[in-house]
């Protein structure tokens, strides 16, 4: 069982409705996602072509933003506004497909590229499941 997963089973009120496994899921992708489009924005900073670059550093980081917010909203449940969760949720999928898109016209040259656009679409895909049952 995640530290997550944990922190879900241990929250002293009812969480509703809300799917634990998929809510869970979709954390860890969050938290995946934040730090792999952080450290390939740093990595293509590093390359010898990084003026080619700019588009896919502004999507890591502002994809690495929208997943690190996502993540926040989505371990607190004191009350909740499910237009605002279904919002950032929503907001954070979108933001994971375009940062895959960018990234996976760099995977055949950076293997940094290639590796956040699978973490993207890992949280693009958690963000989906978990929108179906909200």
């Amino acid at each position: 069982m995640s530290v997550i997963e944990e922190m879900l089973n241990s929250y002293p009120r009812d969480l509703g409705t809300v799917d634990k496994e998929k809510l869970a899921a979709c954390i860890a992708a969050c938290l995946e996602c934040t730090q792999s489009c952080t450290a390939c924005a740093d990595a293509c900073l590093s390359e010898d072509m990084v003026s080619e670059l700019t588009s896919c550093i502004r999507t890591n980081l502002d994809c690495a933003d929208v997943c690190a917010a996502a993540t926040a909203v989505l371990s607190r449940h004191t009350g909740s506004n499910e237009a605002t969760l279904r919002a950032v949720v929503e907001a954070c999928r979108a933001a994971c497909a375009s940062c895959a898109t960018e990234c996976e016209k760099h995977a055949g040259m950076h293997e940094h590229c290639r590796i956040c656009a699978e973490a993207c679409r890992r949280c693009e895909q958690a963000c989906a499941d978990l929108l179906a049952t909200l």
